[in-house]
């Protein structure tokens, strides 16, 4: 027959129930956890990139891609066509105002400077040629005039005979009037031989008065190829440094073909290229910051050419040190121009996690838990960005590329 159960046993059988139960209710806990484990990964602190939201300042730039150029930079031309004939500097060296730097070749400038010469010998000849011819016709002239005026007296005087003779009625009228016609045509000769003083003197002063300007003209001539033969002997302009020299001895050079450069030493600009999509934000004066090996100076837009090729716009730059002993010629740089500022905003490091301006999701870190918030980015430098909205001071943001998570709400950052 039955028996009733003891209360030990019953004890006994309640407690195994328990601890069934609790076995039962950790393990569903412990595959919750490593279900939560698998479903939501984590990301390791030291493989991302946190910044701390801050209060400072920030400002809006557009980077550019610049190189550093002298302020003053001089292309010595050749002046004629010719082929260099010795190269005395090199190119990268120092050079002092007046150096020579190469000759060209002036032989046929000497050639021409000889014909000149010639031409100006001839018109000098041609001078006191005409000169002595006038004095020698001057002579001959002087001399017949002598003899006129002796045979106008003649006449004169036999014309006075005739004429006393004539009122006693020794002397026909017709022997009269034969003396009176010599008288007239020897006054006649003389008027015209003293007319032909004044003519022959003008005439030969025009001639030599032509003459002295073709050698006038010769000599300015002369002048130009002298000239032209000191350019030969190609001179820095100025003291500075020989960017480029055309280094082949022999090589032929045609008129106006560039020989040499010279720059200015320890006086630079900076030459930037942008993309024209950024044009209509770009405008004289704006502040820029040039950078270069961790180092920035300072500097300003002074000149935007209007010009834009392959789709980029060049802009000129002045800086506040253009002597800065980090400058060199050709040097390339990055320059950010500074389009907006403002002090005293909420700012964050730039990273990956940004994309421009406007509203973005970005994981803030709140203890071991990354979650997902909208925020609203504004200005940007490069370095930094603005938070305008979304986050506070203190906040710890994402900032590293973490794309592979964009679908979920929440990672768990791990130590």
């Amino acid at each position: 027959m039955d028996q009733p159960i003891s209360a030990q046993v019953i004890g006994r059988r309640q407690r195994l129930r328990l601890a069934l139960a609790i076995g039962l209710l950790l393990t569903i806990v412990l595959a919750a956890w490593g279900i939560n484990r698998i479903i939501s990964p984590s990301v390791a602190m030291a493989d991302i990139r946190v910044s701390e939201v801050r209060q400072g300042s920030i400002a809006n730039t557009i980077n550019a891609s610049g190189v550093v150029i002298p302020v003053h930079e001089e292309q010595v031309p050749s002046p004629i066509q010719t082929r260099v004939a010795h190269v005395h500097v090199k190119a990268g060296q120092e050079v002092a105002a007046g150096e020579l730097l190469l000759e060209l070749d002036d032989h046929t400038i000497r050639l021409a400077m000889d014909n000149l010469d010639e031409q100006i010998a001839q018109q000098e000849i041609r001078v006191q040629s005409l000169t002595l011819e006038m004095r020698q016709k001057q002579k001959q002239l002087a001399s017949e005039i002598e003899l006129l005026q002796l045979d106008l007296e003649s006449a004169k005087v036999k014309l006075g005979r005739y004429q006393r003779l004539e009122r006693i009625g020794a002397s026909s009228a017709s022997d009269l009037n034969a003396a009176e016609l010599l008288v007239k045509r020897t006054e006649i000769e003389l008027r015209q031989h003293r007319e032909s003083v004044a003519d022959t003197r003008q005439a030969t002063e025009t001639n030599i008065e032509g003459a002295q300007l073709q050698k006038s003209i010769l000599q300015k001539e002369l002048e130009q190829q002298r000239n032209l033969q000191a350019q030969t002997q190609v001179r820095a302009p100025f003291a500075g440094m020989l960017t480029w020299v055309l280094a082949d001895e022999g090589a032929s050079v045609s008129s106006g073909q560039l020989v040499a450069k010279v720059s200015e030493l320890h006086n630079y600009r900076v030459e930037a290229t942008a993309s024209d999509f950024y044009a209509r934000y770009l405008s004289p004066g704006q502040p820029v910051l040039v950078g270069y090996s961790g180092q920035t100076l300072r500097g300003q837009v002074q000149t935007i050419l209007p010009e834009i090729q392959n789709g980029t716009i060049t802009l000129l730059i002045t800086l506040a040190q253009p002597n800065h002993p980090l400058l060199r010629n050709k040097l390339r740089v990055d320059a950010n121009i500074i389009t907006e500022q403002k002090a005293n905003a909420l700012v964050a490091d730039a990273g990956p996690a940004f994309n421009g301006r406007g509203r973005q999701d970005v994981f803030v870190v709140d203890g071991g838990v990354a979650r997902k918030k909208q925020l609203d980015v504004g200005l940007g430098d490069g370095k930094a960005v603005e938070i305008v909205s979304g986050a506070k001071a203190g906040d710890k943001l994402i900032v590293s590329d973490v794309s592979r998570y964009k679908h979920l709400d929440s990672i768990r950052v791990s130590n």
